[in-house]
């Protein structure tokens, strides 16, 4: 969301109907995030902060719908944008909500405990009222029109825009394999392990598998234990959190990524690996065959023995690695912060228009 405010802060002062946009930032929580925050916002966007703890302000939207952001803010908005599928309560302004995905739906018990609870009783609700949604792909925003039974023209796509990562001299020949991401099972870390054992049997010489992410609370998998014993013994990393610097060497050092979900609405980090030179293996699952188009090796996260063949392929196949890098270039060139920004602007208009605010 950060980078969204951002661009939409660095768009001309009016937009393309000729209206000035003002952004205000609302934040509520015991310490200071903002303040203290290494990324702060840009210049021209407002903040009002609220020291009231956040959790116990989501639970009364969530089941009082009080109170109104006007109320917290002490001022009046065109339109107010809720960052998650909830809208956040309004007396006058236009509401737009953001649905990433729908694995809440499909798999309650991956999300925490109050979203467990709520999302799917409120999500279908609050689409229905909101005036406008927000999806960050092609492929999310039909989820959300077919299981949702939301008009598709009440849903905008917005998608992310590629990060700015200064692109790598050549591939490096002692590069490891990179997957970015919480280490959660929709994320099918488990396959791709599996699929890495098998390529160990095959390529004893395969590079080294590192897993940057976090693990979900709750016991440790299954999949984990594997790892500590042979053949994958010493062969896999595992980083934990990763901040961006990090992350970016993880980048600059990768013989390729693979992200094998079996959903996603976006897919951060195939945009994020090709806009740095790294080579891509995704599923085809979800929004990643729309990231990656054909600027990387698309595979069916249920098959361990083509996953292992494309892992084998993106890394012995010198050619191949290369088109994928070239390609990629290209590909991220379709997803900028500001084609992002004006989708919301254009949005934010449709809105107002719906709800006859102003």
């Amino acid at each position: 969301m950060h980078q969204a405010v951002g661009a939409l802060s660095r768009l001309p002062t009016s937009d393309d109907a000729g209206e000035r946009v003002e952004l205000t930032v609302f934040s509520a929580s015991w310490r200071d995030r903002l303040a203290d925050s290494a990324d702060p916002l840009p210049d021209g966007v407002g903040w009002i902060d609220r020291r009231i703890p956040f959790r116990t302000l989501n639970r009364a939207w969530r089941r009082m719908e009080w109170p109104p952001i006007e109320m917290l803010a002490g001022s009046a908005f065109d339109v107010v944008h809720s960052p998650e599928p909830l809208l956040i309560p309004s007396r006058d302004a236009a509401c737009v909500v953001t649905i990433h995905d729908l694995d809440f739906l499909d798999h309650p018990e991956r999300t925490e405990r109050e979203a467990r609870r709520d999302y799917p009783r409120l999500v279908r609700q609050h689409a229905h009222r909101a005036d406008r949604i927000v999806v960050p792909s092609a492929w999310t925003a039909g989820e959300v029109a077919r299981r949702l039974e939301v008009p598709p023209g009440r849903i905008a796509i917005c998608r992310h825009g590629a990060p700015d990562l200064a692109p790598r001299a050549s591939i490096p020949a002692d590069g490891h394999l990179l997957f970015v991401g919480t280490l959660a099972a929709r994320k099918n870390v488990a396959g791709l392990i599996d699929a890495y054992a098998r390529l160990v049997q095959l390529r004893p010489e395969v590079p080294p598998l590192v897993l940057a992410g976090a693990m979900p609370d709750g016991p440790a998998p299954d999949w984990r234990t594997r790892c500590d014993r042979p053949p994958l013994a010493g062969r896999i990393r595992f980083t934990g959190y990763v901040d961006g610097p990090t992350r970016d060497q993880l980048y600059a050092g990768a013989r390729a990524l693979a992200l094998v979900s079996f959903d996603e609405g976006f897919g951060l980090p195939v945009l994020e690996a090709m806009a740095c030179g790294v080579p891509v293996v995704a599923s085809n699952r979800g929004a990643l065959p729309e990231v990656v188009g054909d600027a990387g090796l698309i595979v069916d996260p249920d098959d361990t023995e083509a996953l292992a063949g494309a892992l084998d392929r993106i890394i012995t196949d010198d050619a191949l690695a290369e088109r994928c890098v070239a390609r990629g270039y290209e590909q991220v060139r379709e997803f900028t912060w500001e084609a992002s920004a004006r989708a919301l602007c254009k949005t934010y208009r449709e809105a107002v228009a719906a709800r006859g605010v102003g």
